[in-house]
C-alpha cells in the first residue's frame, strides 16, 4: 500500500474497513495469475507507475509471461486506448524486466547452466549474470534453490553486496529475504521469485 493509505487505514479503521474488505473479497474466485494482469490494466487505466510495476512484478512471479503481459494490455484497447497502453510499454521498458525483448517475446523456455554445485556457498548466495537474467543461487532444505535478482516490491535489480549472511536485503525499501527460502522477513510480504533448477552432472542448471 502507499504511505497515504497505510496512513489512513492506522488513522481511520473503520472508515477504510469496508474499502479493504471489498478489495480483499474482490477476485477471490480468480486464480493469482489472472487477478493480478487485471490489476495490472486498473493501474494502466489510472497511470499509476509505482502500482504498475508491483502488480507486473505479482503477475511475473505468478507464471504470468511477457506476451501474456502484453496480450492483456492490448485486448483491454476498448477500456485504456492506444496512449495509455503505450505509457504502460514505455514503463515496462524502463524497468529492462528479462522477457521483454522483441527477439525473445514467445520464446520457448531452456536450461540455462549456472554454477558448480561445488562452488555454492554453504550459507548466503551467490549471485551470478546469465543469458541477460540475474540471479542468486543459494542451499536450501529442499536442495539447490535459484531466485529472481528483482525484488518483488519495485523489480529492483539486487546486487551481490545486499547478502549478509543468510539474508538478502533490497537496497531501495528494505524489504528483506531469506535465501535459504526466498521468504520475505522484514518490511514486505512477496516473497523472491523462484525459477525451477536442478542438478546435472555437479552443476546447477535453471528453467526460464
Amino acid at each position: 500500500m502507499s504511505d497515504a493509505l497505510n496512513f489512513l487505514v492506522k488513522t481511520r479503521p473503520e472508515a477504510l474497513g469496508h474499502y479493504l474488505k471489498f478489495m480483499k473479497d474482490a477476485g477471490k474466485h480468480l486464480d493469482p495469475k489472472t487477478r493480478n494482469l487485471i490489476s495490472v490494466i486498473t493501474k494502466v487505466h489510472s497511470q499509476t507507475e509505482r502500482g504498475l510495476k508491483q502488480y507486473l512484478s505479482r503477475a511475473l512471479r505468478e507464471g504470468a509471461t511477457p506476451v501474456e503481459v502484453i496480450d492483456a494490455l492490448l485486448m483491454a484497447f476498448p477500456a485504456l486506448g492506444l496512449a495509455k497502453i503505450v505509457w504502460a510499454v514505455d514503463v515496462i521498458l524502463s524497468m529492462n524486466l528479462p522477457g521483454f525483448d522483441p527477439d525473445a517475446m514467445g520464446v520457448e523456455g531452456r536450461w540455462h547452466d549456472l554454477i558448480a554445485m561445488a562452488d555454492v556457498p554453504a550459507t548466503g548466495a551467490v549471485r551470478i549474470e546469465r543469458d541477460g537474467r540475474g540471479v542468486f543461487v543459494a542451499r536450501g532444505d529442499a536442495g539447490v534453490q535459484v531466485y529472481d535478482s528483482r525484488c518483488p516490491h519495485q523489480s529492483t535489480d539486487i546486487p551481490q553486496l545486499a547478502i549478509d549472511g543468510g539474508t538478502l536485503t533490497c537496497p531501495k525499501h528494505g524489504w528483506a529475504f531469506d535465501v535459504s527460502t526466498g521468504r520475505c522477513v522484514k518490511n514486505g510480504t512477496e516473497p523472491l521469485k523462484r525459477y525451477e533448477s536442478k542438478l546435472d552432472d555437479g552443476r546447477v542448471l535453471a528453467y526460464w
